[in-house]
């Protein structure tokens, strides 16, 4: 081999060694999505209408609170910590809510519940919704005492159950009755409003996942709510695949003991190209859909306790 082929052969071996660092690094060490890269993505501007939905992705640290809205009818999905309840229950009367038609506890930890008594204490409500496994805690014991004040039913919808709010309707995808890990007895909801759709994880791990991709159920979703805080025990690849948002959102708390958002996690979500945004970073994250298209801001609120 002379001394000209074997330059040619170094060269491309260099080329070669370039392009696989690339894509490693690429794969693997994504850069980290900054707020001003969330707030300058081109969206289509949603015009205001009473009967857009609203959803607000509430910031209330390392905890869940999820409030949807259409057309002067409100749903919750969970409230935060015990030490969010008041803060929670101040923001939506700011909001103008009297009332919600349903209010959801997705499962019995205290970063999904912690408030949700004060709620009960503070709102009418229609239905009330959380799995039936029972825990001794006093955080759920608070939501039983609620309840009981009020006189109102502890319901648990099954699996394939629908309910509306106005032209918005939910489908129950699953429940769970596991005592032992109390994260996959979470409630998963799909919303579906005209040409849109929203999926609610809770905080059901990678074994629901793969429960609900056995079953073949329609995940397909615009916007996904990061189950378990984006922990690694959830979001698989083979499920964010079948999901495919175009949004992504992370309610997680600032330098949370946990590590939530895991890196593996945020990797996937970028892998699919999808824009993801966190209470951590960017406060309460709400969003505003005609039904076709999706807008989002994001403001600083006074939730998090």
């Amino acid at each position: 081999m002379n001394k000209r082929t074997k330059n040619k052969l170094l060269k491309i071996f260099l080329v070669l060694i370039i392009m696989l660092c690339t894509y490693i690094y690429e794969e693997y060490f994504p850069e980290e999505k900054t707020n001003n890269e969330v707030e300058y993505r081109q969206e289509k501007e949603v015009v205001s209408n009473p009967n857009n939905l609203i959803i607000h992705y509430v910031d209330v640290g390392q905890g869940d609170c999820i409030l949807i809205g259409q057309n002067n009818e409100y749903v919750l999905i969970d409230a935060g910590n015990n030490e969010d309840g008041e803060l929670l229950v101040d923001y939506f009367k700011q909001l103008g809510i009297e009332k919600f038609k349903y209010v959801i506890g997705t499962h019995a930890h205290e970063d999904h519940i912690g408030g949700i008594d004060n709620i009960i204490n503070n709102f009418e409500l229609e239905h009330f919704y959380m799995p039936d496994v029972i825990t001794t805690t006093k955080t759920f014991e608070d939501v039983l005492d609620a309840l009981l004040a009020k006189k109102k039913a502890f319901e648990t919808p099954n699996i394939g159950d629908t309910f509306k709010l106005n032209d918005a309707s939910f489908e129950v995808l699953y429940l769970g009755k596991d005592k032992s890990d109390l994260n996959n007895t979470s409630i998963v909801l799909k919303l579906t409003y005209k040409n849109t759709s929203y999926l609610f994880m809770g905080d059901a791990t990678s074994k629901v996942e793969k429960i609900l991709l056995d079953n073949e159920v329609n995940l397909k979703s615009d916007v996904l709510k990061v189950g378990h805080h984006g922990s690694q025990y959830s979001s698989t690849a083979a499920f964010l695949k079948q999901v495919s948002p175009s949004y992504a959102v992370i309610q997680v708390g600032e330098n949370n003991d946990y590590d939530h958002p895991k890196q593996i996690t945020l990797n996937k979500l970028e892998k699919l190209k999808t824009l993801t945004y966190r209470t951590d970073k960017h406060g309460t994250i709400i969003l505003t859909s005609d039904g076709e298209n999706i807008s989002f801001e994001t403001i600083k609120t006074n939730t998090n306790g």
